[in-house]
C-alpha cells in the first residue's frame, strides 16, 4: 500500500478512541514526509535533532513537529524555535534547559515525562520516584515557557501481549497517579504517548492518546 493508504487504514483504527497519529519520519527523505502531510499527517516525531532540524524549514509551517528520541541538553538551542512536543524528557537538568530556551524565544514548548516501562536496560526513562522529585521541586513551580502535557513509555520490543499489556497499563497508571497529584487542575496534562507500529492497537486498548508510527506507514527505513 502507498503512504497515503496506510495513514488512512491508521486513521481509521484510530476513529472513535483518544489517539491521534504521531508519523514516525525518521531516516525518510523529506519527499515522503510531504507525501504523509499531502494525505493529512499534522504530527511528526523525529527522534534526531539534526534530522529534525534538517526537515523542519522543508515541509509545511503548520506541522506539529515531536522529538522523541533521547535529547542532550546541548541540542535544545537548535529545537527551541519550532519543536512543538518534546516527549522525551528525563531530568530536572533538561527541563531547566527547555525552559530557558524557550524563554528566549517566547513561546511555550509542551513536554512529556518519558517514563521506563521495557524490561530493557538499554530503554531510558524515569522511575516514578524520580518523576515525584522533579515535580515536587521548587525549580518546577517557576517554570513559564515549558509546559508538561502527560507521559511517555516505550514498552518492550517482545511479541508477548500480556507483557505488552502490563507496562501499558503501568504508564497509564503513573500518568492517573500524576494527574491526581500535581495536575488536577490542568486540562492540558491529558497526553498518554505509547504504542509504535507493531503494538500501537493494544496500546490504543490501554488508553494510548499519541500513537508513534513509523514503518508501518513508511515501510523500512531509509
Amino acid at each position: 500500500m502507498s503512504i497515503a493508504e496506510n495513514i488512512q487504514h491508521i486513521e481509521t483504527e484510530l476513529r472513535g478512541t483518544a489517539a491521534r497519529l504521531v508519523v514516525v519520519t525518521k531516516t525518510h527523505l523529506v519527499a515522503k514526509l510531504q507525501e504523509a502531510y499531502d494525505a493529512g499527517a499534522r504530527l511528526f516525531g523525529e527522534n534526531k535533532v539534526q534530522e529534525m532540524v534538517a526537515k523542519q524549514p522543508e515541509l509545511p509551517a503548520d506541522i506539529e513537529w515531536h522529538l522523541i528520541g533521547h535529547l542532550q541538553t546541548n541540542k535544545v538551542k537548535q529545537l527551541a524555535p519550532f519543536v512543538h512536543t518534546i516527549q522525551s524528557i528525563d531530568s530536572l537538568k533538561l527541563l531547566l534547559e527547555i525552559e530557558k530556551r524557550a524563554a528566549q524565544h517566547d513561546r511555550v514548548i509542551n513536554g512529556l515525562l518519558q517514563f521506563h516501562i521495557a524490561d530493557e536496560e538499554t530503554k531510558t526513562g524515569l522511575s516514578f520516584a524520580e518523576a515525584e522529585e522533579i515535580l515536587q521541586s521548587e525549580e518546577f513551580q517557576q517554570f513559564r515557557h515549558v509546559r508538561l502535557t502527560g507521559v511517555m513509555g516505550v514498552a518492550t520490543f517482545t511479541n508477548d501481549t500480556a507483557q505488552l499489556r502490563r507496562e501499558f497499563q503501568t504508564l497509564r497508571g503513573y500518568f492517573e497517579e500524576l494527574r491526581n497529584r500535581f495536575f488536577a487542575e490542568a486540562d492540558y496534562f491529558r497526553e498518554i504517548s505509547m504504542g509504535m507500529s507493531a503494538d500501537y492497537p493494544l496500546a490504543i486498548e490501554e488508553g494510548s492518546t499519541l500513537v508513534r508510527v513509523g514503518s508501518a506507514i513508511f515501510g523500512a527505513r531509509g
